[in-house]
């Protein structure tokens, strides 16, 4: 078994010692053992499992999600449905904030359009874009 230092881990995973020891917090990434000095020892599945921890969060999926899906995956009794509803429920999510993005596109395409009916020579502190945003917060 290869060991691998956390400064090891970390520079072959792409990310911070301090995000290794963050993971390690949380519970989704441990040691599999210490030295005799006490620092961390990780293994080529702690690799593997740092790698998938860094692909699921690109698909923006949460630490707290990601800890369900490892927790699913190590299961004896968990099944794919699990893991199936798991991403429909971020499907949902994505499908909010796309609605909630659309929403702020439009507001600000309204801003953009008053700010230039307005003209190009109008100082900022008069912009009728800023006045909107300031009396939307009313």
């Amino acid at each position: 078994m290869v060991s691998l230092s956390i400064g090891e881990l970390a520079k072959n995973g792409g990310v911070g010692i301090d995000t290794i020891r963050y993971y390690e917090v949380l519970g989704i990434l441990l040691p599999v053992g210490r030295t005799k000095a006490g620092y961390r020892l990780y293994s080529e599945t702690s690799l593997e499992r740092l790698k998938f921890i860094r692909q699921v969060q690109r698909l923006d999926f949460t630490l707290k999600e990601i800890k369900e899906l490892l927790d699913l995956r190590l299961s004896d009794t968990a099944k794919c449905s699990d893991v199936r509803k798991q991403a429909e429920a971020k499907i949902a999510l994505i499908e909010e904030k796309e609605k909630e993005l659309r929403t702020v596109k439009k507001a600000l395409k309204d801003l953009i359009m008053a700010c230039n009916a307005s003209g190009n020579n109008v100082l900022a502190n008069e912009c009728p874009l800023l006045d909107m945003i300031d009396s939307k917060g009313e």
